[in-house]
């Protein structure tokens, strides 16, 4: 019998909850701007960087990489890992016959780098409420960055996917559940799921403990922050998420634990999906780069 603590338990207004979400992205104008220059020195793409306005009207950045002369190509978004720094259009955010596209989530540049430290974590921005977490807006953009890369040439507007690695991968998974516009998801070791399992041992790791230093700081403090995981747990998105999806996990991986990863490949809605187990930690691992290029080009059609 599968263990309640990775079982889905969504919220009874979780589906209301996300028809708003959506309709907010639905409702905003879709305004990008391109530089047509190629920004970025990789062998075989040309790698513009673009601007895009957010939900909200804010102004956020990214960049678009395909081989050159591309049109209508299959393509998807590439969801960063948690952090504020930008992925780099490296050999992980493009694959060979692609479009891809990947966003900053906090208005930096396309290629921004900078080390995560506690000061500058934002895991407990808004989390006493599901309305306010920082979650809730980042997850739209990302709606919406899906939205933009639709309406490129270089990208097949019927093929396009999600792809993404621990935030992203849970974030790519709860694209493939909410966007009508995605139609495959590849998860590596993707975060966020069995919140009760997360939240009621003993954490040590950040950035995971920033959630557990701020519960302690208000009144019912883990039950707000549990609560408002609810409708953001990577479990409770897979059981809407019913585009083939291909999920990894690491066997010895401290931050994305492979019962909790399990979990997620068991709630997913889809009957179209692999799970592979890799012997390692919370990294990335060379397979994945053509694991996940056949999966898409299988599954984008």
């Amino acid at each position: 019998m599968p263990d309640p603590i990775f079982t889905p338990d969504p919220p009874e207004d979780f589906d209301e909850f996300w028809a708003a979400v959506n309709a907010e992205v639905t409702a905003a104008p879709l305004d990008y701007h391109r530089s047509l220059t190629n920004d970025f020195g990789l062998e075989g793409f040309v790698v513009e960087t673009f601007r895009f306005r957010g939900v909200h009207g804010e102004e956020l950045y990214g960049w678009l990489a395909y081989p050159e002369g591309a049109r209508r190509l299959p393509a998807f978004v590439w969801v960063p890992p948690y952090g504020r720094e930008s992925l780099l259009p490296n050999r992980y955010g493009t694959r060979e016959g692609f479009c891809s596209l990947s966003l900053n989530f906090f208005g930096h540049g396309a290629f921004h780098q900078e080390k995560y430290t506690p000061s500058r974590g934002y895991f407990a921005q808004g989390v006493d409420d599901p309305e306010t977490w920082v979650f809730r807006g980042m997850i739209q953009n990302a709606l919406m960055a899906v939205r933009v890369l639709q309406a490129q040439v270089e990208a097949d507007e019927d093929r396009i996917g999600a792809m993404g690695m621990s935030q992203g991968a849970g974030l790519s998974i709860a694209l493939g559940a909410h966007s009508p516009i995605v139609k495959a998801v590849c998860a590596d070791m993707p975060f966020l799921g069995g919140r009760h399992y997360i939240l009621s041992r003993n954490a040590y790791r950040y950035p995971l403990k920033e959630l557990l230093d701020f519960a302690d700081t208000i009144p019912m403090g883990l039950d707000r922050v549990k609560y408002t995981l609810s409708y953001f747990d990577s479990i409770n998105q897979a059981t809407r998420c019913h585009v083939p999806t291909h999920v990894t996990l690491g066997l010895k991986d401290p931050a994305c634990r492979p019962e909790s990863v399990e979990g997620v490949f068991e709630a997913l809605a889809t009957s179209r999906k692999v799970l592979r187990r890799y012997d390692v930690g919370h990294d990335w691992f060379p397979d994945m780069v053509e694991n996940n290029r056949q999966w898409l080009l299988e599954n984008l059609k």
